[in-house]
């Protein structure tokens, strides 16, 4: 498949961003989706704040989300950018259709547009937890995971490894793997791996699995189990977990060092699974600590855990809880650590939502969508004169509150 655009240059340290495309909410699908509900909260509860009662301890700014939106994704491709994003790892788990599989596929294909006229490249970080899905009516069963992960991975190497937004590393296209869990056992990876021409370079949770190049670390929530933690990640385990992953990453052709803000799951709540632990945000400190790290290392690329996990309360995005706070982190330890010519500003953020809103106020206004789409690129070039120009303030009963659900529903 062949794809316009051409893919922005990287700096020695580059810049990710995990991202969740499994997103439903109306009206732009038919019912809320799993991701906002887990089968227990009511999004159409609304309180007195304007607030939803999502699958989550957290509100994003602009309430809950559709990820097949273009309006939404082209907010929060224009943020990561400005903020100092490189490259979006968006989570995926095949094409098949299988449970929502086939639709969070879809919806990573109406992202791509929106991250090339931002700048960003791109990777997937593959769920192999997938194999053991039932298999599509049009499959035949098979206890054998292998030929089921070469037909998906095929799959993506035919229509996503060539796009010029693909995050490469040394000439071979990034693939993540969250996992191994089902391809566990020796071998198995790698002879995925020779059926793919050219074969990813693969990195897998923690440790290298065999025909990996190396690892990407993760929140080590499994560390706030131990005797005497009370459920809670320390700060003092937390560090230590990046250093032993620091040092063993010097012996590995490369590694993915990781940042994250806090861990605070509203699964247990859900009852949809067990109690996973705790880790603080310590007012912003902890992403401060994990990304300044991340970013002064000897490692070639830094991922944020994450853009938008609400489920796990791990997100940057903006909130009615932190506001913009965490991205303002990231531009000021980019600048710092990076990148000191980076041009992105607080205020070229605010310009982002305020595109936002402006697509949700003019509605089906084809001459002032027209003038918006301009100001996105405006925005996606780092013109920020140019966008504020086309992004007049509006009224104050338009952006009173974070989660307003007349803008969130049109």
């Amino acid at each position: 498949m062949a794809w316009p655009g051409q893919p922005a240059p990287l700096h020695a340290k580059t810049i990710l961003a995990y991202y969740l495309v499994w997103y439903a909410a109306p009206p732009h699908s038919t019912e809320w989706g799993w991701h906002w509900t887990m089968d227990r909260f009511q999004p159409d509860r609304i309180n007195a704040l304007g607030e939803r009662e999502i699958a989550s301890w957290y509100q994003p700014w602009i309430g809950p989300y559709d990820s097949g939106d273009t309006v939404a994704l082209e907010y929060h491709a224009l943020l990561m950018r400005i903020a100092g994003v490189d490259a979006v790892v968006i989570n995926w788990f095949g094409p098949e259709n299988v449970f929502d599989y086939a639709r969070i596929d879809q919806n990573l294909r109406r992202f791509l547009p929106l991250l090339e006229q931002a700048g960003l490249q791109w990777a997937l970080c593959f769920e192999d937890r997938s194999l053991q899905a039932p298999e599509p009516a049009n499959l035949r069963s098979d206890p054998d995971p292998i030929p089921r992960a070469i037909s998906i991975l095929r799959h993506a190497a035919r229509v996503y490894f060539n796009h010029p937004n693909y995050l490469r590393w040394q000439g071979r296209p990034v693939l993540l793997n969250f996992g191994p869990q089902v391809l566990r056992n020796p071998g198995q990876w790698q002879q995925v791996l020779n059926s793919l021409d050219p074969p990813p370079a693969l990195f897998t949770i923690n440790t290298p699995a065999p025909g990996a190049v190396g690892a990407f670390a993760w929140p080590p929530m499994w560390l706030s189990q131990a005797p005497g933690t009370d459920g809670v990640l320390s700060e003092t385990a937390l560090h230590r977990y990046l250093t032993d992953f620091e040092q063993s990453a010097r012996t590995w052709p490369a590694a993915i060092s990781t940042a994250f803000p806090r861990f605070h799951d509203i699964h247990p709540r859900a009852g949809v699974r067990g109690y996973w632990g705790y880790l603080g945000d310590r007012a912003g400190a902890t992403f401060r600590q994990t990304l300044q790290r991340a970013l002064t290392n000897a490692t070639p690329m830094a991922m944020i855990a994450t853009w938008n996990d609400f489920g796990e309360g791990t997100q940057i995005e903006p909130s009615g809880e932190f506001g913009l706070r965490d991205l303002l982190t990231l531009q000021e330890l980019r600048r710092t650590h990076v990148d000191p010519a980076f041009a992105g500003t607080p205020q070229a953020l605010e310009l982002v939502r305020r595109l936002y809103l402006h697509r949700r106020c003019s509605g089906t206004n084809s001459a002032r969508q027209a003038e918006l789409d301009a100001a996105a690129r405006a925005l996606g070039s780092f013109q920020f004169r140019e966008a504020a120009a086309l992004l007049p303030p509006l009224e104050p009963t338009v952006t009173r509150g974070p989660n307003r659900p007349d803008l969130d529903t049109k």
